[in-house]
């Protein structure tokens, strides 16, 4: 009697779809016509250097970053804008670099967590993480750094959050005000109170 599940290929058949498969796998032709990709020409700034790149127009800022230019600290996480794990500052202010094409951003400024500081000389944020343990497996910590040095330019700039309780003064630099504007960069490791810590002593005030 047959099972209902059984599958009707012998064990004679399989080396047939073994080499079907294989030949699958071979290299395919480059597309042409309407569903060939378009190339396009980007110049900007990264960390400082000009770089001008011939780019499939489809391909985001975060893997121009990561693939062509070879920048990988800046890390792909949910690659959905959820995480902020992609975080790099454009023109001084932070994007998710996963949710925006390279192409819109012709003679635009990025900067990565390689254009902060060095090993042997850490911008102050990258050294107060160090300092507080604000990290743990650190694969998020890029973003959290990039996303917390453009956190301070913002309310140095007097933009307000959705905290902010009196919009005609300067916001204040309080625990609450950090753990919104940080709230774009997901962490499950824990350590969002050293973050918090690690900011307020870069902005010279107590939390």
């Amino acid at each position: 009697m047959q099972r209902p599940c059984a599958s009707h290929v012998s064990r004679r058949d399989l080396p047939v779809a073994g080499a079907a498969s294989v030949a699958d796998a071979t290299p395919k032709a480059p597309l042409s016509g309407p569903d060939a990709p378009v190339i396009g020409r980007v110049s900007f700034r990264v960390n400082g250097v000009a770089r001008e790149l011939d780019i499939d127009t489809r391909t985001t800022l975060l893997d121009v970053l990561r693939e062509h230019l070879h920048l990988t600290g800046t890390k792909k996480g949910c690659d959905h804008g959820q995480c902020g794990a992609c975080t790099v500052i454009l023109d001084g202010q932070r994007i998710n670099s996963c949710l925006t094409l390279a192409v819109m951003h012709q003679d635009g400024a990025v900067t990565t967590i390689e254009g902060l500081g060095t090993p042997e000389a850490l911008h102050p944020m990258q050294a107060a993480f160090v300092r507080h343990d604000g990290y743990q497996c650190g694969y998020c910590t890029p973003g959290q750094i990039c996303s917390a040095v453009a956190v301070l330019a913002e309310i140095k700039a007097g933009i307000p959050s959705h905290v902010t309780a009196d919009l005609t003064a300067p916001p204040p630099l309080t625990p609450d005000e950090l753990r919104e504007r940080m709230s774009g960069n997901i962490c499950r490791c824990g350590a969002y109170s050293n973050i918090v810590e690690a900011i307020t002593e870069v902005a010279g005030s107590a939390a």
